[in-house]
């Protein structure tokens, strides 16, 4: 019986002391059996999402992970979460890799050259290597116990009996064999050798994979460092105290004491402290930290501004209209730390591998020592091939495959303004072959502008005049033609007729504005012949227009429509070479929708549509078998959003839209959607890279190390370059750069 979805509580915990994959699908397995409790462990992040039935405690998820052998926690505080370099597990690694690569160093040389082996050189070998196999492996040796003592086997199984057997096998000889005899000398070799007896130490290999590993590992943690840094600095961005206004007053409080409906301060220069209307004031906010867009948007009363903005120049007063959690920036941050803490489809199957490997692996490691045995090999060639295997195997590659190109590539997009909602929507962007897009506020402005003008060349104050009488209307189109003028003149004896239009008195002219046809039938003004057809020619592409008299004559005429974006002719060029041609499917007439498409390049046009229309075009393509991405801002949006199999929402849009996407982008410039889905498709591709680097390595890696072809050391510096490598290759997405 499914527990309902009511009763379930999502809950994070930060999980310490996994040391691999199979560590991360070990907990995993073990939450998994809880009655009702459904979990997934990422090893990228060190992070599990639970869900919890009800009766289930957080205590209990966190005994069960314990009683694993592992650590739990809640998720620490914002300013906490990145691991930085100085924290104490960091740092005590740091000068275990040290310590052990000096003592290494001088091992491995004297093994390798024999010109350097003096008398008693291998007892004096002994005490450098001894250190670092009992005390630089030391992590590996507890995590092996851990895993021993509940009945399990990880990556550090793999390296403890590893290094344990190449040590003890090197005092057997020195003590027991001929190893200890003064004036011993031992050649290096690449691959082993057979006839070497109870004469051949392996304290070089004992010594220098310890330092392979812990180095690799060492990497490996900054690598998470590195891949969590786009989180914590949008994290970052928000103000720390703020400036309160109340009752004439000003105050600083902490930004954790800020309540909506508060009024605050936002100096020049200052960030503003969270999501709010401006109520006095006027200057530009600068967004580009948080969405990328360079240039600064002018805001005045009225306006809306975003948390985390700076303000470039003027004194403003904002009303706070969200804060905490619900403010723009935190819920993106929230957005993409819940896509890094899930796990891709592909990723999966790599957990179920990686659970069941290591056992494989010792099995194939005393397979390799018997069968060579069994064929007539001497017993030291018959054990460097096992521990040659146990070595090469360890999946620390197939275990940071996936994790470490996730987190670096939604940490990338959310530099870019690109939220990605979770891994399984990058299986999506790759599948996408068709495109449906809005117009209003995707494509174009979202609000109504000037876009052509006429004027009477005896009345060259016509844009003036009309600007000034239109500024006392608050019809979206007065407010358009009232921002067609540099400067507002003062209006008098105003009236407006609902639907028609307004006039009054300006610097002491009559001015009359509104439909033609009122002005003809209303006030008897006689618009020229070439005046009729320019407005006839601009309502065919779908243009609102508004003619303009003063005092009794004919001064002018205005097209007004949803301006197309500058950069939206760009975008879906590039939308038609990266997906195919794009539907354009909007409510708007089909006059203003055609004119948008052809404006664009844009032959596919569905118009006059209402929202549950927009779901039935979405579900018409899906039934011809098509992969559909829907894209954009409005609540009349939301629902195709939904249905789509790839939802992206334009953040300037609405909160219901932006609740049924895949993919939020911060900026509103629709040549994002084009860097959403390439960013997308790029980081899949390089998880798939690092997976198929991860299995072919292993693939190819074992079968020659149990054919007696690789030497222990040269082993542990391969596994140990494997991780590094996947690593790498994930981390050259933070060079992914946006379209134009």
């Amino acid at each position: 019986m499914n527990t309902p979805v009511s009763a379930v509580t999502e809950v994070d915990l930060d999980i310490t002391g996994m040391t691999c994959a199979s560590c991360a699908a070990r907990v995993e397995k073990k939450l998994n059996r809880m009655p009702g409790v459904i979990a997934t462990v990422n090893y990228g992040t060190d992070r599990a999402h639970i869900a919890l039935p009800k009766g289930t405690s957080i205590d209990d998820a966190i005994a069960t992970i314990e009683a694993t052998g592992y650590r739990a926690q809640r998720p620490r505080v914002e300013s906490d979460r990145e691991r930085a370099y100085d924290e104490p597990e960091v740092r005590n690694l740091r000068r275990r890799v040290t310590i052990s690569a000096i003592l290494t160093a001088p091992v491995v040389a004297l093994a390798m050259i024999p010109p350097l082996q003096f008398d008693y050189w291998q007892w004096f070998s002994l005490a450098l290597a001894a250190p670092v196999v009992v005390w630089g492996a030391l992590p590996f040796h507890r995590a092996a116990w851990t895993n021993l003592r509940h009945g399990a086997a990880t990556m550090d199984t793999l390296v403890s009996l590893g290094v344990g057997a190449a040590f003890v096998w090197s005092l057997y000889a020195l003590f027991l064999g001929g190893a200890g005899d003064p004036g011993m000398r031992m050649a290096f070799q690449v691959l082993p050798s057979q006839g070497a007896g109870n004469s051949e130490i392996y304290l070089e290999v004992a010594a220098a994979v310890t330092t392979f590993i812990l180095l690799g590992r060492y990497f490996e943690i900054r690598a998470k460092s590195r891949s969590s840094q786009a989180l914590t600095a949008l994290l970052s961005l928000g103000a720390k105290d703020v400036t309160v206004v109340s009752d004439g007053r000003e105050r600083t409080i902490a930004i954790d004491e800020l309540a909506v409906g508060d009024h605050f301060l936002v100096r020049p220069g200052e960030k503003v402290a969270t999501d709010g209307r401006v109520i006095n004031g006027e200057s530009s906010v600068d967004i580009s930290l948080l969405t990328g867009e360079p240039m600064p948007a002018d805001v005045g009363p009225g306006d809306v501004v975003v948390g985390a903005g700076i303000n470039t120049s003027g004194r403003l007063v904002v009303q706070a209209t969200r804060v905490g959690v619900d403010t723009h920036l935190a819920r993106i941050a929230a957005l993409v730390e819940d896509a890094q803490t899930k796990k891709a489809p592909v990723q999966r199957l790599a957990d179920r591998i990686s659970a069941i490997f290591v056992p494989i692996v010792i099995v194939l490691a005393l397979a390799t020592v018997v069968g060579w045995s069994i064929t007539g090999a001497d017993l030291a060639f018959a054990f460097t091939a096992g521990v040659a295997v146990l070595i090469i195997a360890c999946p620390c590659a197939l275990g940071l495959a996936t994790p470490t190109a996730l987190l670096v590539g939604t940490g990338r997009g959310a530099q870019m303004g690109i939220v990605i909602r979770g891994p399984e929507i990058l299986e999506s962007t790759r599948k996408i072959d068709t495109i449906v897009l809005d117009k209003t506020g995707t494509l174009t402005q979202g609000r109504m502008s000037v876009v052509d003008v006429l004027i009477d060349d005896n009345r060259p104050d016509t844009v003036t005049l009309t600007a000034a009488v239109e500024s006392a209307s608050e019809h979206p189109i007065g407010r358009a033609l009232a921002a067609a003028a540099d400067e507002i003149q003062l209006v008098e004896a105003f009236r407006s007729t609902q639907g028609q239009g307004v006039r009054g008195v300006v610097d002491g002219s009559t001015v009359i504005t509104g439909r033609p046809s009122w002005l003809v039938h209303e006030w008897s003004i006689s618009i020229p012949p070439t005046a009729h057809d320019w407005i006839d020619d601009q309502r065919e592409r779908g243009r609102t227009v508004v003619a303009t008299a003063i005092d009794g004559s004919f001064g002018g005429a205005f097209a007004i429509a949803d301006a197309v974006k500058d950069s939206s002719a760009h975008a879906v060029s590039e939308i038609k070479e990266l997906v195919g041609e794009p539907i354009l499917v909007t409510g708007d007439n089909t006059h203003s929708a055609q004119a948008v498409a052809d404006q664009l390049g844009i032959g596919s046009v569905v118009a006059d549509v209402l929202p549950e229309s927009k779901i039935a075009v979405v579900r018409d393509l899906q039934a011809q078998g098509k992969c559909v991405a829907m894209v954009g801002d409005g609540v009349n949006d939301a629902a195709a959003l939904a249905q789509a199999d790839l939802g992206i929402a334009m953040g300037s849009g609405s909160d219901v839209a932006i609740e049924a996407s895949d993919i939020t982008l911060v900026r509103s410039d629709p040549r994002s959607i084009v860097d959403a889905i390439r960013l997308s498709r790029r980081t899949l591709s390089t998880i798939k890279g690092n997976l198929f680097w991860a299995f072919a390595y292993n693939i190819a890696a074992i079968p020659l190390a149990m054919a007696g072809l690789l030497n222990p050391m040269v082993a542990g510096a391969a596994m140990a370059f494997s991780s590094v490598f996947v690593v790498g290759n994930s981390l050259r997405l933070r060079g992914f750069q946006p379209t134009g």
